[in-house]
């Protein structure tokens, strides 16, 4: 039998190591990952997706990996940098956390970038799909996609199948010049010609006078990039533009035809084609249980492409750690996550380990109607694809 004072003496000797260390004793074994969203404002779908994604991760996986305890803080940046880069200050220094992940738009992101870097934290780029943005700080890594690996799968298909000249329309900030010279460089490289290039503002738009001019120009296809969000809006003034009864295609990103808002556009959207990385009717046993899960935690909301990224992001997080033991240290865990290969919801995702973004399959796809509801249905594949535009 020990002598009582032995624990005493042990209990006594371990609080002396922590007050010498400055190492809290229980702290420590809790990992926090600060989640910087959209949660009000034009791109709260975005938010309220990515959380609810991330959520069903932890309970699905459990919140212990490799010995440590996750904990999921998640900030309201309303959509503004300026309140994404004070959120992830206070999450750094006040709440101490190991990981930073989110990021609905591209400005939200490059305004935290500095953050990351000076802090030495991970930050999980879960949503905005500017290409440059992973080039900002190393310890950027991306889950979500980027709008030229999106783009140029469509802008080659509508040059192969009789497309000849087409009108673009993008919202004005970095994914959208994106979306519109990649869809240029793509389109025109295979024989069709862009006639014209048009850009709406990103806040509050009204892309009527836009439409309008694009239905003048009499070309044989519109095609369109608008930010998840905004694309409920932009389909009713197409329809109500008439561009179908002209005789012009409408074709674009899936963030048009996003999976959150499909079923409110209405049937003008049917037989419309796009290119995306994600659909909740993408057929897969990881797919099927996936969405049949986000369901049930979320009742009357569809999975979208932001909840497939913001549960890939907790996905890289965890198999991160794994391959760490636990430590949180910045720099590991950023080298942890490159090169990590896993079978998504999606299908076959990996980091490459050169440039930290994501590589993974895009999807040709074209709304369809099935048990009442509009689908973006998959018909092509372009397999494990990168960012066109990182060499």
């Amino acid at each position: 039998m020990f002598h009582k004072g032995f624990f005493k003496g042990i209990l006594g000797a371990g609080v002396a190591l922590t007050l010498a260390t400055g190492l809290p004793a229980i702290a420590q074994e809790t990992v926090k990952v600060g989640l910087i969203l959209p949660m009000t404002g034009a791109s709260a779908s975005t938010g309220r997706q990515i959380e609810a994604a991330a959520k069903l991760f932890i309970a699905q996986n459990g919140n212990k990996v490799a010995g440590k305890t996750i904990e999921l803080i998640v900030k309201d940046d309303q959509g503004t940098a300026d309140m994404s880069k004070r959120l992830a200050q206070e999450l750094v220094v006040n709440d101490k956390v190991s990981i930073l992940g989110g990021f609905g738009l591209t400005p939200l992101a490059l305004a935290v970038g500095p953050v990351a870097t000076q802090a030495k934290v991970p930050a999980i780029i879960m949503a905005a799909g500017t290409s440059m943005i992973v080039d900002q700080s190393p310890f950027f890594v991306r889950t979500s996609f980027t709008l030229p690996q999106n783009t140029t799968p469509i802008a080659v298909w509508s040059a192969k199948n009789g497309i000849k000249k087409v009108v673009t329309l993008v919202s004005d900030f970095g994914p959208g010049l994106d979306a519109e010279k990649s869809f240029k460089a793509g389109f025109e490289a295979n024989g069709g010609q862009v006639i014209e290039q048009l850009r709406a503002p990103l806040a509050n738009p009204d892309f009527a006078a836009f439409l309008q001019k694009a239905k003048d120009l009499k070309p044989d296809a519109v095609f369109l990039f608008v930010p998840s969000g905004q694309g409920a809006t932009l389909m009713k003034q197409v329809a109500e533009r008439g561009l179908a009864q002209a005789g012009i295609k409408v074709i674009g990103t899936g963030d048009v035809t996003d999976d959150d808002l499909l079923n409110s556009m209405g049937d003008d959207l049917i037989g419309m084609i796009t290119s995306h990385n994600y659909s909740t009717d993408h057929n897969s046993p990881e797919n099927a249980a996936f969405v049949a899960a986000f369901n049930k935690a979320n009742p009357n909301m569809r999975p979208n492409f932001m909840a497939a990224g913001g549960y890939d992001g907790m996905a890289l997080i965890y198999k991160a750690l794994e391959k760490t033991g636990g430590s949180t240290d910045g720099v590991k865990l950023v080298e942890a996550m490159k090169g990590l290969a896993w079978t998504s919801p999606r299908g076959p995702i990996s980091i490459d380990p050169a440039t930290r973004d994501i590589i993974q399959n895009v999807y040709i796809r074209k709304v369809e109607k099935k048990n009442g509801q509009l689908y973006n249905v998959e018909f092509d594949t372009i397999p494990n694809f990168k960012d066109p535009t990182h060499k």
